[in-house]
């Protein structure tokens, strides 16, 4: 009887919890709704992988609408397209901007979840240019050329994505670096999520990480493998990666005694997309020149 009265306690205690959550009015902001469900998902399903927790945000409508089709757009710079060989036995593609001089210093960029669009290719040439031309840039394809304009499109095409083919993919890639490669890693949305888990798989060769709103990596124990420091930009506006995930990576980064650098924009996701109507200029530009003197300072 004790039992059956502790469980029925327990039962009304979480009622009491949620009701208000399940019940109450949207109001014109739903930051705290969509905090509140981030969190409670993260939490009911501390197992799941960071990769696949960003993934099934495609589920989310409220997150699809958040990102409208991008505006047209031709790149017409340089660069030119790569193929290499992957530990999967397969083929890895990429858009490569070759140092002007013989370099082991390199950068992967990995795209949105549009998959390698012409923006992603625009975006690896002008930290090619950036970097001025010292450092060879290689923007990954881990859609395996598969490009979204729609969203509907994006969502697919990122749900599809195998961890084992993403990480052959970016294995692939620093063979074709070299051993000696020393490799930074950036990527945005789900590139941002992603070059994380490059950095973690490239393992000592990786030099320099920068993630622009990506779900970060919540085991510590994988954190205590990552060798490069890392610079998290994020925007505080984020109804999905929220402050308070921001929050937890800086605990667990703290807890596996890596260095961590946060910036915070007051701007919402993708607001680095210049794809994105809802792009924000000055933030792109500021959070771009913090990326560059990153890389400046650690390759």
């Amino acid at each position: 009887m004790k039992k059956l009265h502790v469980s029925i306690f327990s039962v009304l205690a979480s009622l009491v919890i949620c009701l208000p959550f399940l019940f109450s009015p949207r109001t014109s902001s739903t930051w705290q709704t969509a905090q509140d469900i981030t969190i409670c998902h993260v939490e009911s399903e501390p197992s799941a992988s960071a990769t696949s927790l960003f993934n099934r945000l495609a589920d989310d409508q409220s997150f699809m609408n958040k990102h409208e089709n991008p505006l047209p757009f031709i790149f017409v710079g340089g660069g030119q397209k790569i193929t290499f060989k992957t530990p999967d036995g397969q083929e890895g593609t990429g858009w490569e901007f070759k140092a002007t001089k013989k370099s082991d210093k390199y950068v992967f960029v990995i795209h949105e979840w549009w998959g390698l669009n012409d923006y992603i290719k625009e975006e690896a040439g002008n930290i090619f240019n950036e970097l001025d031309g010292k450092v060879n840039v290689i923007a990954l394809d881990l859609y395996d050329g598969q490009v979204a304009t729609t969203r509907e499109d994006a969502g697919k095409y990122m749900q599809s994505v195998k961890p084992e083919r993403a990480q052959a993919i970016i294995k692939g890639a620093a063979e074709y670096a070299g051993k000696k490669a020393k490799i930074g890693t950036v990527g945005w949305c789900f590139g941002g999520g992603w070059s994380l888990q490059a950095s973690l798989v490239l393992g000592k060769q990786a030099k320099a990480c920068v993630i622009y709103y990506g779900m970060p990596e919540k085991d510590v124990e994988k954190l205590k493998t990552l060798n490069p420091e890392v610079l998290g930009i994020f925007a505080s506006q984020e109804q999905w990666i929220s402050p308070q995930v921001v929050a937890e990576f800086a605990e667990n980064m703290k807890k596996a005694g890596k260095k961590l650098t946060l910036k915070n924009y007051d701007a919402d996701h993708a607001f680095a997309n210049p794809s994105n109507p809802k792009y924000n200029k000055k933030f792109a530009e500021e959070a771009m020149a913090l990326t560059i003197d990153f890389f400046k300072k650690k390759l």
